[in-house]
C-alpha cells in the first residue's frame, strides 16, 4: 500500500515538474489564434490588436485565422476540439457562446465546460442604429413607426440569439413592438445591408459601429447600456429614454480549450494580460470604438457563468415563443 501510494506521488511530482518546465520553455513554435467570425468586425480588429502586441513578448507569431459560420458556432466547435497544449486558442463572445450551447435547434456538439475564458478584452455595448436619411431621429420616433406597422421594419441582427439580437427582445418587450428581423454572420455584412438600404435598422455594438459613425454613414438612436458612452457622449442611454431594463452588450475575449495545463494557461493569461494593458493596446482599440474590459483567469470565468444564466433565459424566453 505505502508503495503504491509512493508511486503514485511520484507520478504526480513527475507529472507537475514536467509540465512547469514545458511551461518555461513554452510557445517554441507559432501560436494560432482562431476568429470565428469573418475579418474587419469587432472581434477580428481586436483579436489582431492584442495578437501583435502579445507576439512580441513571447517571441514567436501568433497567427490569426478567420474560422466563420453559423454565428460562431463552426469556430467554437474547433476550438472546443483543438489539443490543449496552448498553441491553439480562439475569440469567444458571449453570450454569443453560451446561446450557441443552449439552443437545442443549433445542436451544438460541445458544451460551456469544454471551453475555458482566459483573458477578455472588451465589453462592447449594443447600440440600435439606422441610416443619416432616415426618417427616425429618436428611438421613440422608431417606436412609433413599429406600432403602426408590426412585423414590418425590417432590422438587422447580427447572428442568432446574441447580444444584438438579446438587445432587441428587450426592447421588443419593454416597448410592446415587433419588427422583421434579418440576421447576419458578421457585423460587417449587416452594415453593409444598412447601408444598400437591404434593411431599415440595424442592432449591433458600439464598436460595430464606430468606423461608419466616423465616416458620417449612420446614425445612433441609442446605446443599450446604463451609462452613456465615451465613444458617443451626446447618444442617450436605453435608461435614459424610458426603458431601465433594455441593457444589452457583447464580451469579448481569449479562451482555450479545457485541458490546457495550468502553468501553460497562467503563462497565457499573464503575456495577454500585458499585452492588453500596454499603453499601444488601450490606445488601438479605443481608436477603434472599443471599450476596454479586461478580466482576467478566475475573474473571467465567473463572468462567463453569469452570462450563461442570462443567455438561458433568452434562450427560453425565445423557445416559449
Amino acid at each position: 500500500m505505502k508503495k503504491r501510494l509512493y508511486f503514485s506521488l511520484l507520478a504526480g511530482f513527475i507529472l507537475l515538474f514536467g509540465a512547469l518546465a514545458f511551461a518555461q520553455d513554452y510557445p517554441t513554435k507559432p501560436i494560432t489564434l482562431q476568429v470565428p467570425y469573418p475579418p474587419g468586425g469587432s472581434t477580428d480588429v481586436g483579436a489582431r490588436i492584442a495578437a501583435g502586441i502579445a507576439e512580441k513578448m513571447v517571441g514567436q507569431p501568433i497567427v490569426v485565422v478567420n474560422k466563420a459560420g453559423a454565428g460562431g458556432q463552426i469556430g467554437w466547435t474547433e476550438l472546443a476540439r483543438a489539443k490543449p497544449d496552448g498553441y491553439y486558442l480562439g475569440y469567444i463572445n458571449l453570450p454569443h457562446l453560451l446561446s450557441a450551447v443552449l439552443d437545442p435547434e443549433r445542436k451544438a456538439t460541445f458544451k460551456a465546460e469544454d471551453i475555458v475564458p482566459m483573458v477578455s478584452q472588451a465589453l462592447d455595448p449594443t447600440t440600435v442604429s439606422v441610416r443619416p436619411d432616415s426618417p427616425w431621429n429618436t428611438l421613440k420616433d422608431l417606436i412609433e413607426e413599429c406600432k403602426k406597422k408590426p412585423g414590418e421594419i425590417k432590422a438587422g441582427i447580427v447572428g442568432y440569439l446574441q447580444d444584438d439580437e438579446i438587445g432587441y427582445l428587450q426592447l421588443a418587450e419593454a416597448a410592446g413592438i415587433k419588427m422583421r428581423l434579418v440576421y447576419f454572420d458578421g457585423a460587417a455584412l449587416a452594415i453593409t445591408a444598412l447601408l444598400g438600404k437591404h434593411v431599415d435598422v440595424l442592432f449591433c455594438t458600439v464598436g460595430d459601429n464606430f468606423t461608419q459613425w466616423k465616416a458620417g454613414r449612420i446614425r445612433m438612436l441609442v446605446i443599450m447600456d446604463k451609462e452613456r458612452s465615451k465613444f458617443y457622449p451626446d447618444l442617450p442611454t436605453s435608461a435614459e429614454v424610458g426603458y431601465p431594463t433594455v441593457i444589452s452588450a457583447s464580451t469579448r475575449g481569449l479562451a482555450g480549450p479545457k485541458g490546457i495545463p495550468d502553468p501553460i494557461k497562467n503563462k497565457i493569461q499573464d503575456v495577454f494580460k500585458n499585452a492588453m494593458m500596454t499603453k499601444e493596446h488601450l490606445e488601438k482599440l479605443e481608436g477603434a470604438g472599443q471599450p476596454v474590459k479586461i478580466l482576467v483567469g478566475k475573474e473571467f470565468v465567473d463572468y462567463y457563468w453569469e452570462s450563461f444564466k442570462v443567455a438561458k433565459k433568452w434562450v427560453e424566453y425565445v423557445r416559449k415563443k
